[in-house]
């Protein structure tokens, strides 16, 4: 297995998190060690509507400098959204974003957009937004290979976020160009076997994004009662090999199954530590060391 970086990393995506241009992350995993990197496919790193020839010429020519591989463009969907104004395209607006992003991809040398599923709408049926799900999916697999591309989808939004309906959803959809991004952080958030999921998921599996957390318990104060109520934990990310996630199992379920992609690592929420700059950087490097076992 190959390590990529993330660039959301250092995107300043939430507070307090230092944000770098892609030259200056680019520079950044390759001293740290990293194979390859992935890109964010919005702004301030990568959104379509800055990715004109020169950007593109720059980023390929900066990627060969540093002895990078471009991994996958981070794309980011949700074709369950818009249900309030359902006469504005909101899934054609998206597949054509996913379209523009597997031409990217390709200009930079690359192969794989992840995208995501949708988050489940409260007012509208569940197997009518699985439908729209599996039919734009689709429709950017059909599109994204016009260009030599698969989108990878992630097992983060709410339709599908069980390894068992992504297993369901990816052969419902069945296109050649469709697969999975599986990540470890969903099935142990919902108390899965690693290892079960990652064997059931194996025929899809392109490629996987990981990050370690600990989980932190919650109370709401009832003051009638001079007392609490439990709420559901807080995830709390931390760095690599010091959180709850069985990752030992999960890539080695990954390697028994024969994967030998990427794995790709990403600080994308509120992180032990605080978002300065030496805490990211302590963080990415303490992955490239953790993975030297894989």
């Amino acid at each position: 297995m190959k390590i990529a970086l993330h660039s959301v990393s250092y995107a300043g995506v939430w507070t307090g998190q230092i944000r770098l241009t892609i030259d200056q992350f680019l520079k950044k995993a390759a001293d740290f060690g990293y194979d390859g990197v992935m890109l964010v496919a919005k702004r301030p790193h990568l959104s379509p509507l800055d990715a004109d020839r020169a950007t593109i010429t720059r980023i390929r020519e900066s990627l060969d400098q540093h002895g990078l591989e471009f991994v996958c463009m981070a794309g980011y969907t949700d074709f369950c959204a818009g249900t309030d104004h359902p006469d504005v395209p909101h899934r054609e607006m998206q597949i054509g974003y996913v379209t523009e992003l597997a031409k990217i991809a390709h200009d930079l040398g690359g192969s794989l957009v992840r995208i995501f599923t949708g988050f489940e709408r409260p007012d509208i049926s569940y197997d009518q937004q699985w439908d729209w799900c599996v039919q734009s999916l689709r429709e950017c697999a059909q599109r994204a290979a016009d260009w030599g591309v698969t989108v990878g989808v992630q097992n983060h939004h709410d339709i599908a976020a069980h390894y068992e309906s992504m297993y369901d959803l990816l052969k419902e959809i069945d296109h050649p160009n469709c697969k999975a991004m599986f990540d470890a952080w969903s099935p142990a958030l919902h108390g899965t076997d690693l290892v079960a999921a990652v064997n059931k998921m194996a025929p899809y599996i392109v490629h996987t994004t990981v990050a370690d957390y600990v989980r932190r318990p919650r109370f709401h104060y009832q003051p009638r009662l001079v007392n609490y109520v439990q709420e559901p934990d807080v995830s709390r990310a931390v760095p690599m090999g010091e959180g709850f996630i069985d990752y030992r199992g999960f890539f080695n379920a990954l390697k028994a199954n024969g994967y030998d992609g990427y794995v790709a690592y990403e600080m994308c929420s509120v992180l032990e530590g605080g978002g300065s700059e030496d805490n990211l950087d302590r963080c990415a490097k303490q992955f490239v060391e953790y993975m030297r076992e894989f």
